[in-house]
């Protein structure tokens, strides 16, 4: 009798291929919402294990430390979102039309799961606090801030953002983006209120600016 042979013909050894693939994307996912909402320092591979149902050293053979596991994660929240904020962007013109269609589309996502933007507002917080992270995704935070400075050249070349103005349009939208995600995702109505306050300051319909008197 062959040594992985168990009773009722079933055999030991690797799960099969689907349910690897199954279980490695259940860890992506407990372990998303996990470091999103305690961090990466408070977030143990035990803790995360328990939660998956699988064992610390199971863990480990699918993700070789807890920073991979993080890494794997932010590759994961950012292969889910770049493709669905550029196609919107793609599809509009203008930097205003442009700009519009991120946030209707950053809402969207956000209510289909969101704890993507709750990661996302995190992965700031941990780079800060953990060197080894902040090194492991640089490149990968300044490859994200491409989707916003094509918005802008695109807002320059229609004319609507004077070129000598075009370093501080990419702060002031890259300020508002952070505030969107790290501040509001948590709540979905004051979330699409945000959304809805950002379109109206762009059309100059949310403060108008007095006469100066005298």
């Amino acid at each position: 009798m062959a040594s992985d042979a168990v009773a009722g013909g079933k055999r030991r050894g690797r799960p099969p291929a689907s349910d690897s693939a199954e279980t490695r994307r259940r860890i992506l996912k407990i372990a998303r919402a996990r470091f999103a909402s305690s961090g990466y320092g408070s977030s143990t591979n035990r803790a995360l294990a328990d939660e998956v149902g699988i064992t610390a050293g199971a863990l480990y053979h699918y993700f070789g430390s807890k920073l991979d596991l993080y890494v794997a994660v932010n590759d994961d929240v950012w292969a889910r979102i770049d493709g669905r904020l550029g196609e919107a962007v793609e599809g509009a013109d203008g930097f205003v039309g442009k700009f519009e269609a991120l946030l209707d589309t950053a809402h969207e996502l956000n209510e289909e799961d969101p704890t993507l933007a709750a990661f996302v507002g995190s992965i700031r917080a941990d780079m800060r606090r953990h060197p080894e992270i902040a090194e492991a995704l640089g490149p990968e935070i300044r490859r994200g801030n491409n989707l916003l400075v094509q918005m802008v050249n695109a807002g320059v070349s229609s004319g609507e953002i004077d070129r000598e103005h075009r370093r501080f349009v990419i702060e002031y939208v890259l300020t508002i983006l952070v505030g969107l995600t790290d501040g509001v995702s948590h709540d979905a109505e004051r979330h699409q209120r945000t959304v809805d306050s950002i379109k109206m300051m762009l059309h100059g319909d949310l403060v108008k600016i007095a006469p100066v008197s005298g």
